[in-house]
């Protein structure tokens, strides 16, 4: 279940990934607009000031509320349902800049699915694993 608070945040984001070329789209406008009244906070307090605009979302500030979204130890489900919404956006003018490409990337390595790193940590706590089956057999 998602809460309030994810939602909000979710669409925080997609507001600062708007900005975050340093000017919304008239295609990405109208698709924020569109999915506020489908998720009922076009008129909520926090979320107005940036759907219509009269403030500007820093890249730095949409970063952040990724962060407060995926929390410390993202999981994998997380991060892609993350990148499915920020790409809905991103292909609603038909161009991805560079900025939103670089978003992306930065989310894709944050997931769990996607970090060699644990990987080799899998593989070497396998083979410890391994080993120690071993010794025990043979201590018996």
């Amino acid at each position: 279940m998602v809460s309030d608070s994810d939602v909000k945040t979710l669409f925080k984001i997609l507001v600062g990934v708007a900005w975050i070329d340093g000017q919304v789209q008239p295609e990405e406008r109208e698709y924020l607009h569109r999915l506020a009244k489908e998720k009922g906070v076009e008129n909520d307090p926090e979320i107005y000031p940036w759907l219509y605009e009269f403030r500007a979302v820093p890249s730095a500030e949409c970063y952040k509320w990724i962060e407060e979204y995926l929390g410390d130890r993202p999981s994998s489900e997380k991060c892609q349902n993350l990148i499915e919404a920020i790409s809905a956006l991103i292909y609603s003018d038909s161009n991805v800049t560079t900025e939103e490409a670089q978003l992306i990337n930065t989310i894709q390595q944050l997931d769990p699915a996607n970090n060699p790193q644990q990987s080799i940590q899998n593989n070497v706590l396998g083979a410890i694993q391994k080993l120690y089956k071993n010794w025990l057999s043979k201590q018996n």
